[in-house]
Parts: structure tokens; C-alpha cells; sequence
């Protein structure tokens, strides 16, 4: 029983029972859970991998999929470049191994479809985000909530094929595909300016450049502060 009297999350094995690549660089593994533990959109697991020598490595990856009562979770993974574990998921994983994760994680980033919701992400960003948007297309509640994402090129959107929506925004940001609305180039006051609407509470997520500047653009709309949320996901892999 830790400190706060809450008992600690147990590591437990997890089957993958399906891979899906989401971009040239990224992949999302459904992984069965030996029970079922119910999630809140925008938590994470821990993954964990052990060497035949004893060494051990461990990285948190955000939960995609949107809270259900069943015992499978979808972790979308990013392979980086010397990325100790997203290298070893990426290439050495396949369906049918087991992987040690403990989870879910997290009671701050999170969203219940139960008020008004503003998503941001930038890049990888997307991934937690994701779980909200699904939730709230889940239960009906998608007035709820508006996503705005921001990719380098359409190669590089997360979750393409389900993504569109009267919900979603896409910045492009170096790329955009034939006819797209809007030119390329980095989110701005005017992209946020009219998704930001009274009582809204804003979700930040992707890298710490991302987040930095995504914030400072809700500051410039004199967004309350109190109500931003921020997740940024650090480069180790």
C-alpha cells in the first residue's frame, strides 16, 4: 500500500493479438489484458522489457482506444531513432507474444465525455486524444468535443482512415494533400480561435515544442489557464 493509501498497479502479461501500422513509423498493437481493466481516455500503460541477463527497460505509451468493459487496449507506438523499445516492438514483436505492462495510469489528462472538450495534438500527440474522440463517437456526445491535429504530411497522420468528422481539424504543417483548405504551415491563433467556446476545458498533447506553442496561442486568446491541460511526450523511445 503506497503512502497515499492506494494500493500499487501490478505488472501483468499481455498477449498482442493484432499490429496495425498507423504511418511508415508508428504501429498500433491490441494487446489482451488477462482481465479486464477498465480505462479512462487519456491514460497510459507502462510497457516493460527484461533481457536475458536480467537488464530492464521501460516506457509509458498513451491508451488509444476508448474505454470499454473488455480486457483489450490499443497502444500506438512511435519508433524513434536509437529508441530502446519502440525499436524492439517495432522489429522484433509480432502477434501472439506476450509483453509485462502495468496500468492504466493517470487521473489528471483525462476525459469522460461529460463537458465541453478542446484536443490538441501535435504529431504523436494525437494518440491519447484519440481515446477521447472515440469515447465521445461512442456515446453519442461528439457536440462535445472538437480536435484539432497537427501533422508534418498526410503521410504522417495517425489513425487517417477514421480520423475525418465534424469534430476534426487537420493542420498541415509542411504537406498538405491536392486541394486541402487550408496552405501549409504551423497551428495558429486562427486555426484555435474558433474552437475555443465558453466553459471549454483544453487538452494539449505531443512534443514540448508542440506544447509550449499551442498553449501561448490559447493564452493569446486569453484562454483561463486553469483550464489547459498538458501532456508532453519526451523523445526517449
Amino acid at each position: 500500500m503506497s503512502s497515499d493509501g492506494v494500493a500499487p498497479l501490478q505488472w501483468q502479461s499481455a498477449k498482442v493479438v493484432k499490429i496495425t501500422d498507423e504511418t511508415p513509423t508508428a504501429k498500433t498493437y491490441r494487446l489482451a489484458l488477462p482481465t479486464p481493466a477498465p480505462h479512462r481516455a487519456g491514460q497510459h500503460y507502462v510497457v516493460r522489457l527484461t533481457a536475458p541477463d536480467g537488464y530492464q527497460a521501460s516506457r509509458s505509451y498513451s491508451v488509444a482506444s476508448a474505454p470499454d468493459d473488455s480486457n483489450e487496449i490499443d497502444l500506438t507506438v512511435e519508433r524513434l531513432k536509437d529508441g530502446e523499445i519502440s525499436s524492439f516492438l517495432h522489429d522484433v514483436v509480432v502477434v501472439g507474444d506476450e509483453l509485462e505492462v502495468r496500468g492504466p495510469i493517470g487521473g489528471w489528462f483525462v476525459w469522460d465525455a461529460d463537458s465541453p472538450a478542446l484536443l490538441i495534438g501535435g504529431g504523436s500527440g494525437l494518440v491519447p486524444l484519440m481515446a477521447m474522440l472515440r469515447l465521445a463517437r461512442r456515446n453519442d456526445h461528439s457536440d462535445l468535443v472538437r480536435l484539432i491535429v497537427s501533422a508534418r504530411a498526410p503521410d504522417d497522420l495517425y489513425y487517417s482512415s477514421e480520423l475525418a468528422g465534424p469534430e476534426t481539424t487537420v493542420v498541415y504543417t509542411r504537406a498538405a494533400p491536392p486541394g486541402w483548405p487550408r496552405p501549409p504551415g504551423r497551428l495558429t491563433v486562427d486555426d484555435l480561435s474558433p474552437l475555443v467556446t465558453p466553459d471549454v476545458t483544453a487538452f494539449v498533447c505531443g512534443s514540448p515544442p508542440f506544447c509550449d506553442a499551442a498553449t501561448g496561442l490559447l493564452t493569446d486568446l486569453e484562454f483561463p489557464v486553469e483550464r489547459i491541460r498538458v501532456e508532453r511526450f519526451g523523445d526517449s523511445g
